[in-house]
Order: C-alpha cells, then sequence, then structure tokens
C-alpha cells in the first residue's frame, strides 16, 4: 500500500473525525464458516468502500488468496476442511501470499493469541467485539489500520 494513501487516508480521517476513510482499491479476503458473520462482515467492508471476496473453509481460503492476492486477509480460526492456524501457516509459507496482512478473528485465548503472533498475524480482532450494531465502524477501522501499517507488529483491536 503506498505511504502517500495512506497518509491521504490519515488526512481526511482526521477532518472528518473518524468518520472512516478507506484506501482506494482495496481488496479484502473474508473467511469465516458463518453465513451470518460473513454476510453481515462483508456488507459492513463492501459499505465501507472496500472490494470483498469471501470464503467459507480454509482450503477455498488458500485458493482464493492465491488466486486473487487480496491487499489483506480476515481469517476466523474455527473453518471446516483447514483450520485458520492451519491457513495462517501455509499463507506465510507460501512465497506468493507470504506478505499478505492477515487480521485473526477469534475468541480464543490471550495464550493463543500469542501464537498467532508467533505465526505472522498482522492484528487480532475479538470476535466478540463483533457486535454488529456497536462495532461495524470498528472492523472497518482495523482493516484501514493494518493496510496503512503493514510493518508494525501485531496489535489487539
Amino acid at each position: 500500500m503506498p505511504r502517500q494513501a495512506c497518509k491521504v487516508a490519515r488526512d481526511i480521517a482526521d477532518q472528518q473525525r473518524g468518520a472512516g476513510v478507506t484506501i482506494p482499491n482495496s481488496k479484502v479476503l473474508l473467511v469465516e464458516d458463518s453465513k451470518f458473520l460473513r454476510l453481515s462482515n462483508e456488507r459492513v467492508l463492501t459499505k465501507a468502500g472496500y472490494e470483498v471476496s469471501t470464503a467459507a473453509d480454509g482450503e477455498e481460503a488458500l485458493r482464493i488468496a492465491g488466486e486473487q492476492l487480496p491487499d489483506l486477509i480476515l481469517l476466523d480460526m474455527m473453518l471446516p476442511k483447514l483450520s485458520g492456524p492451519d491457513v495462517l501457516r501455509k499463507l506465510k509459507e507460501n512465497p506468493t501470499t507470504s506478505a499478505i496482512p492477515v487480521i485473526v478473528l477469534s475468541s480464543l485465548s490471550q495464550k493463543n493469541e500469542e501464537k498467532l503472533i508467533q505465526d505472522g498475524a498482522a492484528a487480532y480482532f475479538e470476535k466478540s467485539a463483533l457486535d454488529l450494531d456497536k462495532n461495524s465502524d470498528r472492523l472497518a477501522a482495523t482493516v484501514e489500520t493494518v493496510l496503512c501499517r503493514l510493518n508494525r507488529p501485531m496489535h489487539r483491536f
């Protein structure tokens, strides 16, 4: 993501007092097995201006990530066919997808969160924080923050 795009996004966000600004042309892959959460979060991200692709299981996530090379991946940890931690590991081992930042969506314990840091997650978003009425803007803001800070250590949102 170009630094200028991040600076422009932050400047506009400052002017609009956090109204939510999307980095132009950002592609997000949302990996979630719950149809309700997948559709709800896809709507939130699309409304925020992101181009969103979805996957319902780990194998589909790896296939889509390799084909589309999204700018960011939102990854649930409890997935059918291939678990979230396995997907994260395979993404980071593959030279084609290793640089794609991954935000983990989970309600796992803090002990597991530390392991995700070691495995290459860019951020951790607590699923309990995915209250659609209260936190939809937080999810989009987390995506924007990670896209602007690709080389920073993992943060908890």
